[in-house]
């Protein structure tokens, strides 16, 4: 637990997720309560510019419990996708909010026991050898309609968001990305060819092994935390066959998604 306040330690945390954007760390002590996931990312913000952790909706904080929930259906209040057992295709996180978090970090306090659950990882560099130019160019462009799900609304009044798909970060001029499929509505031809030919690009790299990381139960156990660059890779997971399969998850580091201006180009 002393690591999190170790000014080297959240330094490297750091290093990983500016350069990488991925990094996995297998805690050596038991941890429910996730202070030490708590820690490092207030060291981050104190010490590394890291903009706070963000809340998940209206009613709830910070730390969120991803478990499947029967809630639903004794109530009736709408369920996020990750909180049912079904498959979870690829997207990013918050892709319905106009500054999504740049970050964001899963614990394991339960994995799944039956092999479910595994999460699938893409960075979208690859995905980028695969979307030509011209359709580059047509999905910076704010002609999407980006449903906001019910159950993640902070505003009542708020039901949707214009945006892109792609824009740029500004410090490497490097691709970034927001998707979440059921969510995307392409508003005029042009953005709906674009888009016909990324959800092409991603069904071609989900069948290339070389493309992806795959994390299993055994890859992810108990205690461990994986952290990610929310805006570079996509992720999505298999059906969860273990129903007390629990993990905790928080978001932080929200910015306006970095859309791109006239004369801005990938890679120039």
């Amino acid at each position: 637990m002393l690591d999190s306040q170790r000014r080297s330690h959240v330094g490297d945390i750091h290093h990983h997720l500016r350069t990488s954007g991925i990094l996995k760390i297998r805690l050596q002590f038991p941890d429910d309560d996730s202070q030490y996931l708590e820690r490092i990312i207030l060291n981050l913000c104190a010490h590394h510019g890291h903009g706070p952790p963000t809340r998940h909706s209206a009613s709830r904080g910070w730390l969120w419990d991803v478990r499947p929930s029967s809630a639903g259906l004794e109530t009736r209040v709408p369920l996020a996708r990750s909180e049912t057992m079904q498959e979870f295709q690829w997207h990013t996180d918050c892709s319905y909010e106009s500054a999504p978090p740049k970050y964001f970090a899963l614990q394991v306090l339960q994995p799944d026991r039956y092999g479910g659950g595994t999460l699938s990882l893409m960075t979208i560099a690859k995905l980028a050898h695969h979307l030509p130019p011209a359709v580059q160019k047509a999905l910076f462009e704010p002609k999407f309609k980006i449903k906001i799900p019910p159950e993640f609304s902070k505003q009542p009044d708020q039901q949707h968001i214009m945006g892109s798909i792609l824009g740029l970060d500004k410090m490497d001029n490097s691709l970034v990305v927001r998707f979440r499929e059921d969510l995307i509505e392409p508003m005029n031809p042009r953005a709906a060819a674009a888009y016909e030919e990324l959800k092409d690009a991603l069904n071609e790299l989900a069948k290339s092994p070389q493309s992806m990381l795959h994390l299993t139960g055994t890859d992810l156990p108990e205690q461990s935390i994986v952290m990610l660059d929310n805006h570079k890779w996509l992720h999505g997971r298999d059906a969860i066959k273990d129903p007390a399969r629990h993990l905790r998850r928080v978001r932080w580091n929200a910015m306006p998604f970095p859309s791109v201006g006239q004369g801005d180009t990938a890679g120039s």
